[in-house]
């Protein structure tokens, strides 16, 4: 991990295309500016985590996420035509 002190006003560059500024520095947090290409996703990691998570879930498939412990429904067999 490559840690940097900045300041206020202070960028750092990441890339060609993406600059990072400290807008403010209040306590224990930081502001911080992104400046990217609209194709480049930016997020919080929390944020990121959770989409990840959802991404991996729909991947799976609904029918995963039943309760492995429990019996699979039996599928009932297809109704016989009336004549």
């Amino acid at each position: 991990m490559l840690v940097l002190t900045r300041r206020a006003n202070q960028s750092i560059v990441i890339g060609h295309d993406v600059v990072v500024t400290v807008l403010e520095v209040r306590g224990d947090q930081v502001r911080l500016g992104i400046k990217a290409p609209r194709e480049v996703t930016v997020h919080r990691e929390e944020v990121y985590a959770e989409i990840q998570r959802e991404n991996r879930q729909a991947a799976i498939g609904p029918e995963v996420a039943f309760d492995m412990d429990l019996p699979l429904p039996t599928p009932r067999p297809p109704a016989k035509p009336s004549s």
